[in-house]
């Protein structure tokens, strides 16, 4: 569709800045139409060999008139010309020509403008995109600078930088979508395109595609981009990291790496790799596979140093362009990597209660620990292929190695312990008055938090994570839980009392005789101190006002939690235990800033009991085939027995109500090690009940919130290793000057080029998470590549910028800096930009 700018309109906008148009129309086309297309408010002069008598009008006679100079035919050049000095002060000359129009309607001053507009007829006839054209800040004195304009135009976008450009095509092509190399074609634009891509990045073809482009690209940077002082190679290398390192294209990359790796058959040479180069690459998905391969291979057969396993996740991928999609898979290696060897070192031998209780707490929990979390994360994992033979080692290692030899070496403990008591640790029965009534003193609140089967290693884990928030302190203990070490008699135990009994149906426990299951019941105890209990679910949904207001009308409050043994008591869902013990940590944590917010200042945090849980399916030798015999059996689960006169049996420990300071009759029956009672219906993964050690450490959290900042990220320094830079990259390192720890966390930072504020390098995110002792461990080194805009900092100082998030925004602030200064010899200019 013709849009040919009206004529009326372009004369209506010249006559709104100037009172003289000269209008020259050598054909007389519009001699018939000149005085309608002239606005009303201008008088319309034909020139007919009066040039002098116009002038005198319009200058003398009739200053302030607006007029429009109309002249036909051939007009004479130079001083022939008896109107120049009017065309020259009220310039330019109005022509009807349409691409003269058009330049005028988009103010496009460079040379060769209406050159331009003929060449590109599909697009210049489309009214649509001359508007969309104009809307631009458009830069009409570099014709190359509207032709890239005119492209982001066709893809819909304002950025008409060739790398945006490149960006989008890039990104609809990994989608096999055409429509923006279709425009361009369709355009006549294509061409230009492919001419920056040639004048820009080096590649050149005969017949380009982006198929061809993408493959070349890939090509390159396997190579390296072999970047030296080529501007294309490291225009290149620019651009190809920052399309990775974007967000808005890193998934495009991804796919379009998926493709390239396939052509090249990448995953079929990946595997002859060097460690050393391999523990580097990241162009393809195949070398983050081979990577992940070789550590699942030297953490099961021992051939790689823990030392060693550690850096290749933390210090090599870490900052791969992969890393985010096998994250989960790194985080089971790293737990079987500490794992293993745990469980080889440990010496399982026990001197006695007390030593038991001690080792299990300062030390062997963590096995335990790293289980669940390799576990965790190969359950979780969406690609678990590349583990699946670890995990059978690490399964067959803890519940062989490590959980069974355990369980046989404490239950020698405990079947020697005639009272379940020991000095040194605290009974879960005297929680209230060795923890909560110290607090209250002075008139001071205390907060409990209890959850549900809140393992020790799992509170372990919460504790450092607390320790890790901002104003807030945390320290653990353990305590001896109670036997059986079950839900109804471990909440009982927890609350202020004198006496702890079994009711004659077993449950409900009894408080100095009253019930305690349930919140209301619960409640009604904890009012002789002040108190009342909640469900977390309740506190949760309450407004700010609302919890300040119970935390300010009660001396004490217990909040009880329940996420992990609602998932892991059930048959259906106790292969979930391990995903509920990390959603319980993010919401107890939530809970405790949600307490804090409420004013609270001192919060505990603990457990009715813990329990055991193991992936794989129960050994046959671990389920009792004797049964529990007595005159009344009261109760039976699958870690213990409540009844009366309760026959000995060498498959379970017998303990009198006395002997486990409870009050009653009821005697207790405890299965041997990690033994269960059939149960029908019931699950066998996820256990408790019974005496072993993770079920009975019971932990104690005790948190307090302060005004003061307690948290500060690790330090990082810069090491530089010259102060000029005199070739078209710079290496720095980085120095993480101590161990990431709960209260100094991980520090994120970029690390950039810079020329008077202005970026002159690719930018790099780093990552500084180092554990390591040893400071040797914590250096890091950034590769910067110039780019062109560095040139004309040649001979100047440049800034080595590191930057830091500012938290809750999208910006970034100084963190550290140092001085360099180019000294560089010019490569020349491999083309034009745009």
């Amino acid at each position: 569709m013709s849009t040919t700018p009206t004529i009326a309109g372009h004369l209506a906008d010249r006559f709104e800045s100037q009172r003289i148009v000269v209008w020259h129309d050598t054909d007389s086309g519009y001699a018939t139409e000149v005085d309608a297309l002239a606005p009303t408010d201008v008088t319309v002069l034909r020139v007919a060999d009066d040039e002098f008598a116009i002038k005198h009008r319009m200058l003398r006679d009739q200053p302030a008139v607006k007029f429009l100079v109309y002249r036909s035919g051939t007009v004479p050049e130079g001083v022939g010309n008896w109107l120049l000095d009017v065309e020259l002060a009220y310039g330019p000359v109005f022509t009807a020509d349409r691409a003269a129009l058009i330049r005028a309607d988009l103010g496009l001053s460079a040379p060769g403008a209406e050159e331009l507009i003929v060449r590109y007829p599909a697009f210049f006839n489309d009214e649509k995109l001359v508007t969309n054209l104009r809307a631009l800040p458009l830069i009409g004195d570099d014709l190359t600078v509207v032709r890239a304009q005119m492209c982001a135009v066709l893809l819909n976008q304002k950025e008409h930088s060739f790398s945006e450009i490149t960006r989008t095509l890039l990104d609809q092509h990994a989608r096999g979508d055409t429509t923006g190399v279709d425009a361009l074609t369709s355009h006549d634009l294509v061409d230009f395109y492919w001419a920056g891509a040639s004048s820009i990045y080096g590649y050149a073809s005969q017949a380009p595609t982006m198929a061809g482009f993408v493959l070349w690209m890939f090509q390159r940077a396997v190579d390296g981009f072999e970047v030296t002082e080529s501007n294309k190679a490291r225009n290149l290398a620019l651009d190809f990291r920052g399309f990775r390192d974007s967000k808005r294209s890193s998934a495009a990359m991804k796919e379009l790496a998926r493709t390239v790796e396939g052509n090249l058959d990448y995953a079929d040479s990946v595997g002859d790799a060097a460690w050393e180069t391999l523990k580097n690459e990241d162009i393809f998905e195949a070398s983050e596979r081979e990577v992940i391969r070789r550590l699942v291979d030297g953490i099961g057969n021992q051939t790689m140093p823990q030392r060693d396993i550690a850096d290749a996740i933390s210090a090599r991928r870490r900052d791969s362009f992969w890393f985010d999609d096998y994250a989960t898979l790194y985080e089971g290696l790293s737990a079987a990597a500490e794992l293993l060897p745990a469980i080889r070192n440990a010496t399982v031998h026990i001197a006695d209660f007390a030593d038991g209780l001690a080792r299990y707490r300062d030390d062997w929990f963590r096995i335990d620990q790293r289980y669940r979390q390799f576990t965790q994360a190969y359950l979780t994992a969406e690609f678990k292929q590349p583990i699946e033979a670890l995990a059978d080692i690490v399964e067959n290692t803890y519940v062989t190695d490590f959980l069974a030899p355990l369980g046989v070496a404490w239950q020698q403990q405990v079947d020697a312990v005639a009272r379940w008591r020991t000095i040194g640790v605290t009974s879960q029965s005297a929680f209230y008055d060795h923890y909560v009534a110290p607090t209250l003193k002075g008139r001071k609140k205390a907060v409990v938090i209890v959850s549900d089967a809140l393992r020790y290693e799992v509170a372990d884990e919460l504790s450092t994570k607390i320790r890790g928030e901002n104003k807030f302190s945390a320290t653990i203990e353990a305590m001896l839980g109670v036997l059986p070490s079950y839900t109804q008699l471990g909440m009982a135990a927890l609350l202020p009392h004198t006496t702890l009994a079994h009711s004659d149906g077993g449950d409900p426990v009894l408080v100095d005789g009253q019930k305690s299951d349930g919140t209301a019941n619960r409640s009604k105890i904890l009012s002789a101190v002040d108190g009342v209990a909640i469900q977390a679910r309740d506190f949760v949904e309450m407004k700010s006002a609302e919890r300040r207001n119970l935390y300010s009308s009660n001396q004490v409050l217990y909040v009880y939690h329940d996420t992990i043994d609602a998932t892991g008591d059930k048959a259906v869902s106790e292969h979930k235990t391990f995903t509920a013990a990390a959603d319980a940590v993010r919401e107890l944590i939530d809970i405790v800033k949600m307490l804090a917010n409420a004013n609270a200042t001192n919060i505990i945090v603990t457990a009715d009991h813990g329990f055991l849980y193991q992936r794989s399916k129960l050994a046959e030798h671990f389920t009792l085939t004797a049964k529990p015999h007595g005159e009344q059996i009261v109760k039976s689960a699958r870690r213990y027995v409540l009844g009366r006169g309760l026959k000995d049996d060498p498959a379970f420990t017998t303990f009198k109500p006395g002997q486990v300071g409870l009050s009653g009759d009821l005697e207790i029956q405890i299965p041997s090690s990690i033994q269960r009672i059939v149960q029908p219906g019931a699950g066998f993964q996820f256990v408790h009940g019974g005496a072993s050690l993770q079920e009975i450490v019971v932990p104690v959290i005790q948190i307090n919130k302060s005004r003061s900042d307690t948290v500060e990220p690790v330090n990082v320094d810069i090491h530089p290793e010259s102060d000029k830079i005199t070739t078209g990259q710079i290496v720095v390192k980085l120095y993480q000057s101590a161990k990431v720890e709960p209260h100094k966390p991980a520090r994120r930072l970029r690390a950039g080029l810079y020329f008077d504020n202005a970026l002159i390098s690719n930018e790099q995110e780093m990552t500084f998470d180092s554990t390591s002792d040893a400071g040797r461990d914590r250096f890091q080194s950034v590769t910067l590549l110039l780019s062109k805009d560095a040139d004309q900092a040649n001979g100047h100082g440049v800034e080595f910028r590191l930057s830091e998030p500012i938290e809750g925004t999208d910006q970034w602030k100084k963190y550290k800096s140092a001085p360099y200064t180019v000294k560089r010899a010019f490569a020349g200019d491999d083309g034009w930009d745009f």
